[in-house]
């Protein structure tokens, strides 16, 4: 993933909000590094583009990459 991409996440049943929906859609603002390789994104700070909250969010939240047109 790069910035730019729109992705489709699960809700995480851990996070202390409220989970009103099973999934939701962002695009993602940065990708950040693994500690023992930079080269491997694990964490993206993403914007939720229904209410524009941005957090950051584990690669293995991610269901589907949107394809960039």
């Amino acid at each position: 993933m790069k910035p730019g991409m729109k992705v489709i996440m699960r809700n995480d049943e851990r996070a202390c909000e409220t989970q009103n929906q099973d999934w939701w859609m962002a695009e993602v603002i940065h990708c950040g590094g693994a500690a023992r390789d930079p080269s491997i994104h694990t964490l993206f700070q993403v914007a939720d583009v229904d209410s524009g909250v941005i957090r950051w969010i584990n690669a293995d939240l991610v269901t589907h990459i949107l394809a960039e047109r």
